[in-house]
């Protein structure tokens, strides 16, 4: 057992506390943004979203960001609710790092959790973060404008030239996609593994448990269980609360509304569709249009008994008049 700890690779290390962290603290960072964005305190580039997710996710950033930002010109977002969100997320890190090495130490070193644990890892990772992420922010830009151009040089040549402009695009994005994934993968890698080393060096300093299998199982379960259960409901519950308030009370005043030369005219609701009142009103006035056409029948009836009688008077006046006499 003591060997396979030995022989912990530093990723696997890296790996194995960076990812739980993570899960610990992202939710509450992202209520946090969610809030900030609801109240316009910052903005974010379109295409910067996922970096920004990966970056306010770890707790290794919060050195790099600034260096990115001003010492390689890259422009992420504006706003001040970006610097207050990543001053939020210090103290969540250093929680989330402290629980979960905590837990680590013991389950996977059999090592006491040394005091202090959270800042110390904290503040170790941010040093490597702020040396390392600038650098594969350099390095995958970098790999990822040649990738780009060596793409559509190599669309040029004679051989593709006849390709359909669908598929060139799809086989110049997978030429150039898969090279800066590639180039990022690894380098994250590195820098997990950097971060496992530490965490290695910080275990080897620490001196090791004596109590029994069992009895470590339970420490490291009951770490995960607060002290004061009702006080943390408490909390969290409050806590949830106010930050539901600020959102859904800041929302309505950033949300667009249309300019009054722009508004669209007022569209009344149809009434609801009724197949029986409707049956009802064709009955009624089909009942009605038959009574109209019996009476024009019975009009026109009369009025060709009339023409009738009026052509009948007319032939008898003619018989009965005297023939003219001749000279």
């Amino acid at each position: 057992m003591s060997d396979e700890r030995d022989s912990m690779s530093p990723t696997r290390i890296g790996l194995g506390v960076l990812w739980p962290a993570f899960w610990t603290g992202f939710p509450i960072k992202m209520a946090f943004a969610l809030v900030f964005f609801a109240m316009d305190l910052m903005h974010f580039e379109n295409r910067l979203g996922l970096g920004f997710l990966m970056l306010l996710a770890s707790p290794v950033t919060v050195f790099a960001v600034p260096i990115i930002t001003m010492g390689l010109e890259s422009h992420i977002g504006e706003g001040a609710g970006i610097a207050l969100l990543f001053l939020l997320s210090i103290p969540i890190d250093i929680w989330a790092l402290g629980l979960v090495g905590r837990t680590y130490f013991l389950e996977r070193f059999r090592k006491e959790p040394p005091e202090g644990l959270g800042v110390t890892l904290w503040w170790k990772s941010a040093v490597v973060g702020a040396v390392f992420l600038p650098l594969v922010w350099f390095i995958v830009g970098t790999v990822t404008s040649t990738s780009i151009s060596m793409a559509h040089s190599l669309m040029e040549l004679e051989l593709l030239k006849g390709v359909p402009v669908a598929e060139r695009i799809s086989l110049e994005l997978s030429l150039w996609g898969s090279v800066s994934t590639g180039v990022l993968i690894v380098l994250l890698l590195i820098g997990v593994s950097l971060v496992g080393r530490i965490i290695r060096s910080t275990a080897e300093t620490a001196r090791p448990v004596s109590d029994s299998y069992q009895n470590i199982v339970k420490r490291w379960d009951l770490m995960r269980v607060p002290a004061d259960q009702s006080l943390m409901l408490t909390s969290l519950t409050l806590g949830g609360v106010v930050l539901s308030m600020l959102f859904w009370a800041s929302l309505p005043v950033t949300t667009p509304h249309p300019h009054e030369c722009c508004k669209k005219p007022d569209v009344k609701a149809q009434a609801p569709f009724k197949p029986l009142e409707a049956l009802n009103k064709d009955e009624k006035m089909i009942a009605q249009l038959e009574v109209q056409v019996d009476a024009l029948e019975k009009q026109k009836a009369e009025a060709e008994k009339d023409k009738g009688k009026a052509k009948g008077k007319k032939a008898g006046s003619e018989a009965s008049a005297p023939a003219p006499k001749k000279p």
